[in-house]
């Protein structure tokens, strides 16, 4: 009884040290402090609301390259960086011995062995499929073709009904379905129609938010509490697993329709790619060039299809958010976009042929993704113990975090003006774009991992802004609170709300 009451008053007076010293010291001293069992997570607690723009001040003050301790035996333990010459030699140089690790995988475990989770063989196998299939020029022919579509049939009627009725928009919420809808067909060929006028809830869409918030929770707590979550069907757990079961629900209807759609047309790998989705690429897939891939397994195509959702909504969708929002900060960079547009003398809004010409609008979308990258953070794991170019040494297994946030926001890697929105700093003296190293702007990762979907990503959102401001006025609603939200994607906490008006030259 003693033994237990000395025991409960040690824990009281560790408590009260602790919130006395989170109360009265400065910030940084804070989450630097690595606490005796409790490691640094009540510090990190404290500015996890603001961890976006507290790790910048961080990651500063220590030189770009910060150890972090989680509590004892956790398995928390993070070195987290922004310094160039170790991104560098991380993915590129040195990419052999980084891997997602078990940890990852853990984490990422609904998403099977697809293209985010594999390594070595497996990896390359499904990376040279995607890159075949995304470059594919019937591919590219149905990405233009399903992304005017859908801004005709879509956006262009929803946003003119916005216009009539002066309506406010969560526009973030428009972008989501936009991407999503555009996503899904080319995913699938199938078209889920959440983007219209009366904004239906769409299963699967909300299965792909409560995964995204699930992973981060994973991020932040100890291992064992979420298993244990997981394991008695609690919280965001229990939303992981539910939205788990509607991704093997709704995969297996659209597998299902599309096997019996090929098997009517007698299609084979040897068959017409013209304008061919994803899915009938994938049961298509010649398995004497991709060895490891299995197409005649419906996991396997179920894993594709939300690797390939998770992908293109999220991270074009969350780029379109920040990027109008910019906009609406710095209207001078509207006003050269619109100009290059009449310049550049592209024809209404089925015209993308001189897309590629639009140097200042992709100048400022690569500086929007410099300043918001759509997935703010990537782990890698050493299969080797190492010493990286900063002189830190990692162990095998260990976890280290690249804030992709933070390093677009290092005045150390981007100048003095490093938090300023400036297209300029992209385009040559000869009015061409500035080639930026990978490692140091990282928005489509680097090297052998590079996205495959780099230049289709590029190109719709070149469309839907070519679109969107030939057409339109975009006013953000004022004294709305602008902030990320900690997650596995960089979305807006409150969302962005906007009022929509019909241009009067369009």
């Amino acid at each position: 009884m003693v033994s237990i009451s000395l025991l409960e008053a040690s824990i009281v007076i560790l408590c009260f040290l602790i919130f006395r010293f989170l109360i009265f010291k400065k910030p940084h001293d804070r989450f630097l402090r690595n606490w005796p069992v409790l490691g640094m997570l009540p510090g990190f607690l404290m500015v996890l609301h603001r961890i976006y723009d507290f790790s910048v001040e961080v990651l500063e003050k220590t030189d770009l390259t910060f150890p972090f301790k989680g509590p004892w035996f956790t398995g928390m333990d993070l070195l987290v960086t922004v310094d160039p010459a170790n991104i560098h030699y991380i993915l590129s140089s040195n990419f052999s011995n980084y891997t997602k690790g078990a940890d990852f995988k853990e984490v990422f475990e609904v998403f099977g062995e697809m293209i985010f989770n594999s390594d070595a063989e497996l990896w390359k196998n499904q990376r040279k499929a995607a890159q075949f299939m995304l470059n594919h020029q019937g591919f590219q022919k149905l990405s233009l073709s399903a992304t005017r579509s859908k801004l005709k049939d879509g956006l262009v009627p929803l946003f003119n009904h916005l216009s009539e009725e002066e309506m406010v928009v969560d526009l973030q919420d428009v972008f989501q379905r936009l991407t999503f809808d555009t996503t899904f067909f080319l995913v699938t060929g199938f078209d889920p129609k959440s983007l219209s006028t009366d904004f239906p809830e769409v299963e699967y869409a909300q299965a792909l938010d409560d995964l995204g918030e699930g992973i981060f929770y994973r991020h932040v707590i100890p291992k064992f509490l979420w298993k244990l979550q997981n394991r008695i069907g609690f919280g965001k757990e229990k939303r992981m697993t539910e939205a788990d079961a509607t991704f093997d629900r709704v995969s297996a209807k659209y597998i299902s329709a599309k096997r019996k759609e090929l098997r009517s047309q007698g299609l084979d790998h040897h068959s017409n790619r013209d304008k061919e989705d994803l899915l009938t690429s994938h049961i298509k897939l010649d398995t004497t060039k991709y060895q490891l891939l299995n197409p005649s397994d419906d996991k396997f195509l179920r894993d594709t299809i939300l690797a390939f959702n998770l992908a293109g909504r999220d991270t074009t969708g969350s780029a379109l958010s920040w990027f109008f929002w910019l906009l609406s900060e710095n209207p001078r960079v509207v006003t050269k976009i619109r100009q290059e547009i009449i310049d550049e003398n592209l024809p209404g809004r089925n015209g993308q042929e001189n897309l590629d010409k639009l140097v200042y609008l992709h100048c400022a979308l690569y500086e929007s993704m410099r300043l918001y990258p759509p997935v703010p953070f990537q782990r890698k794991s050493p299969i080797k113990p190492d010493l990286l170019p900063s002189g830190h040494k990692v162990d095998a297994k260990s976890n280290i975090m690249i804030f992709l946030y933070a390093l677009g926001r290092m005045r150390a890697v981007w100048g003095e003006d490093a938090l300023e929105f400036k297209p300029e700093r992209w385009i040559t003296k000869t009015g061409w774009l500035r080639h930026e190293p990978s490692f140091k702007f990282l928005s489509f990762n680097a090297g052998p991992r590079t996205c495959p979907g780099k230049q289709l990503a590029m190109t719709l959102m070149k469309t839907v802004v070519v679109e969107i401001l030939q057409n339109y006025d975009i006013k953000v609603i004022k004294g709305q609170k602008i902030e990320p939200n900690p997650g596995l994607i960089l979305y807006m906490k409150h969302g962005l709300r906007v009022t929509i008006t019909k241009r009067c030259s369009a």
